[in-house]
């Protein structure tokens, strides 16, 4: 795919040439990058029709975000587009800590097999938006609008209407739900006059993406006061094609304007690489934000992504949060417009990622202010701590240069709380964990395509031993054992759910726990599910 496929033309609309009452449709999400786009496919692949708006004509320039978690590209494959991302990403579960040249201590987030997606790929966030448009191009639900750009909102009891400017002049669209994955400068955020609480850390830090043949490993590098930039942090990562993201701490001092200039970032990065055989690729310069709006929801606004909260980029919590955002809303969403759940299903999205939203914040904080001290007290503990940790296992714990991102784990009105003795296995209110299985052919498959197989509703998922409580309308059934369905010759399943002969658990459209049972009733399956459709 070349760059130059990713200019994308204005089209004018039939609805554009109406008169009198606006065209109307359930959802019209604003916003076509990697939350925004996603969230119109998920719901697309549940029977929705969705209007995608954007103000640009083309995917953003920049690799911007580049690392994308493991449950992030599960999401991805539900929607079909998870295999061509991690194709053409970087594949990367290692990390290395140092401390001038000395590596502190290194840490695998995914040491064990038996899982379909890596724990991480990088992968230009122009990629990412790419794979995703011609994903929606393939489903006839999703009306894809470039250079629509929203002006004005007005709310309704029953939904809200929209001004939209075009090349063509105005035109209005009402909507049952608008849904505003517009970024960190949200325009809708502004329309319905909401602003964002929380921190803005004066420190600065230079973004350089360069094109350069190197023999670096696949892994994530960090360095504290480095022999090539005394005195402050640097990252290393590799992306395809040969890019490579590079992050140096210039100050809260330094100017941006002049800092971004190539001539004035070659310096720096000769030193860090000790030659100057590379092209730039993109340069930027940010001051880390840990910032979130107090509500998501504005009666039919709904807010996810960056529209509705900011974090450090240390962490690769900024897009992968959106994306958990965007698989919460839509399944609750679609429930709602087809009448199968109350609109007050949707006041548990706002509670649900308002958490993971604060504990995001808390964790980039947290690596904000040991990357960054704010005192000369703090600088000597965060240098004692390194200096411990090439030593002392309780110091590595305590090193902070980014808490990268897992899946989020709620404390929900939605999930029915256990009942029964449990010594593993996810809880009610945390994300399915993936196991490698075999089909009654023989054939191999892991979990997350069982699930994805058994379609976009509530699923209960069975340790097999000959009972079974009959099921309610709208839930499927995955049995896993020797007689069953699915088998699980390598025992993981078993483990990792602590799953004894007759156990179950209920799983939301998103993959979520609801609830967990040692010996699940007819009844106890009706209730737990009422509870978790938010009735």
């Amino acid at each position: 795919m070349s760059r130059e496929g990713f200019q994308f033309g204005y089209r004018r609309h039939p609805d554009q040439d109406r008169f009198g009452e606006p065209a109307r449709y359930p959802v019209v999400i604003v916003g076509a990058g990697p939350v925004g786009l996603s969230l119109a496919i998920d719901l697309a692949q549940r029977g929705q029709s969705v209007v995608l708006l954007d103000d640009a004509d083309r995917i953003g320039e920049g690799s911007r975000a580049i690392c994308f978690s493991k449950r992030s590209l599960e999401v991805w494959d539900r929607l079909g587009v998870g295999s061509r991302m991690v194709e053409k990403g970087v594949v990367w579960q290692v990390g290395k800590v140092f401390r001038r040249g000395e590596m502190v201590y290194r840490f695998d987030l995914l040491p064990e097999t038996g899982h379909k997606m890596p724990a991480f790929i990088n992968l230009q966030q122009y990629y990412a938006e790419a794979f995703l448009v011609d994903r929606v191009q393939e489903l006839p639900q999703i009306d894809l609008r470039w250079r629509n750009k929203v002006t004005a909102l007005a709310q309704h009891n029953d939904h809200a209407e929209l001004t939209i400017e075009t090349p063509d002049g105005p035109y209005r669209l009402a909507a049952d739900y608008v849904v505003a994955c517009d970024g960190a400068r949200s325009a809708l955020r502004g329309l319905v006059g909401a602003e964002f609480a929380g921190e803005v850390f004066e420190d600065q830090f230079l973004i350089a993406d360069v094109k350069m043949t190197a023999e670096f490993p696949t892994e994530r590098w960090f360095w504290f006061d480095p022999p090539f930039h005394t005195g402050q942090s640097a990252l290393l990562h590799r992306q395809p094609d040969g890019v490579w993201r590079i992050d140096l701490q210039i100050g809260a001092d330094a100017e941006a304007a002049v800092e971004r200039l190539p001539e004035n970032v070659r310096p720096r990065i000769e030193r860090m690489l000790g030659h100057g055989d590379f092209s730039f690729e993109w340069i930027s310069v940010y001051k880390f934000q840990c910032r979130r709006m107090q509500r998501f929801l504005h009666e039919r606004v709904i807010f996810a992504g960056d529209s509705a909260h900011q974090v450090s980029p240390f962490g690769a919590r900024g897009a992968n949060s959106g994306l958990e955002d965007s698989e919460n809303l839509a399944w609750k969403l679609a429930l709602v417009l087809r009448g199968e759940a109350p609109a007050s299903l949707l006041e548990s999205y706002e509670t649900e990622r308002s958490q993971a939203a604060d504990d995001n914040i808390r964790h980039s904080t947290r690596s904000t202010d040991f990357i960054a001290p704010h005192s000369k007290q703090e600088r000597r503990l965060r240098d004692a701590v390194l200096a411990l940790a090439q030593d002392v296992d309780f110091a590595k714990r305590m090193v902070n240069a980014g808490r990268l991102s897992t899946p989020s784990v709620y404390d929900s009105p939605l999930s029915t709380p256990d009942v029964d003795t449990w010594s593993a296995g996810p809880r009610p209110g945390a994300a399915l964990i993936d196991a490698p299985l075999r089909s009654a052919d023989g054939d191999p498959l892991f979990l997350t395509d069982a699930f994805t197989q058994a379609g976009r509703n509530f699923v209960l998922l069975e340790s097999a031993n000959g009972v079974r409580a009959p099921l309610p309308a709208g839930v499927a059934s995955l049995r896993i054992g020797d007689d069953a369905p699915l088998r699980d010759e390598q025992g993981a399943f078993a483990q990792r759910y602590d799953a004894a002969p007759g156990s179950a658990y209920l799983l939301r459209p998103d993959g979520y726990v609801a609830a967990r049972f040692r010996h699940p009733t007819a009844a106890a399956i009706e209730a737990a599910l009422a509870r978790a459709s938010g009735r």
